[in-house]
């Protein structure tokens, strides 16, 4: 039996139409649990199913970033996946007087990752975003921007021939956190010196109190979004 949080990647997938018959698609691989899950939902899906798409895992080194994790590359190999890797100097790219930082790096990885699938005919980028990035985002644009923004579940690039999906829109943080836990993954996470996303960590501790930390809550939130009532708005 497949795990119960597969099912909510199947009906983003499926609410959204992210993957036509024929996609071929390009998986960031962070070595996280959010592309972790992400990985594991694909080669599951290949087992399970006669799929008419393919996809690649692609690990963005950067010049400050541990190796990918071995025990990760272990548990992929078990599920029939080998992991590429591009290495990436993001510190030479960095502008006179500025510091690096989460977004910058971020922002060059994604570049990266889009540009890869563009040279090798990839349809598709498929990132780990979830529900609780959607929301974050959602909050800080509204706070910092004015603007009702978040990041679309299903993106097609102008300036790029791909097409960005996020399978796991609908997923909660925590299902993602307890599926690992209960898997046995080892996640390897970012432990650079140049983080700086006090900004997302601060929306992310107003989300949690906003919501009492209940996922129906949040999934409320991000169903109003769709349900918007332009009468009742200025």
């Amino acid at each position: 039996m497949q795990p119960k949080i597969f099912s909510l990647i199947d009906k983003a997938i499926y609410d959204y139409k992210m993957i036509p018959e024929g996609a071929k698609i390009l998986v960031g691989a962070s070595g996280g649990k959010d592309s972790t899950l992400l990985i594991e939902y694909f080669a599951n899906r290949m087992k399970r199913r006669n799929e008419h798409f393919s996809f690649t895992a692609l690990n963005i080194k950067t010049d400050f970033a541990d190796e990918f994790s071995p025990e990760l590359k272990k548990i992929f190999a078990g599920w029939g996946v080998n992991v590429e890797t591009l290495e990436v100097n993001t510190l030479e790219r960095v502008k006179p007087g500025r510091k690096m930082n989460c977004f910058w790096c971020s922002m060059q990885r994604r570049m990266e990752l889009n540009e890869y699938a563009a040279r090798n005919g990839f349809t598709h980028v498929a990132l780990g975003h979830h529900l609780d990035d959607a929301l974050e985002t959602l909050l800080m644009n509204m706070l910092n921007k004015g603007t009702l923004e978040t990041m679309p579940p299903a993106m097609k690039y102008d300036k790029y021939p791909v097409t960005i999906i996020r399978p796991l829109y609908y997923v909660p943080v925590s299902a993602i956190v307890e599926h690992a836990e209960i898997e046995g993954w080892k996640s390897q996470t970012c432990t650079c010196t140049y983080q700086d996303n006090s900004g997302r960590k601060d929306v992310r501790r107003r989300l949690e109190v906003l919501t009492n930390g209940d996922n129906a809550q949040k999934k409320r939130m991000l169903l109003a979004l769709k349900n918007i009532r332009p009468q009742y708005l200025p």
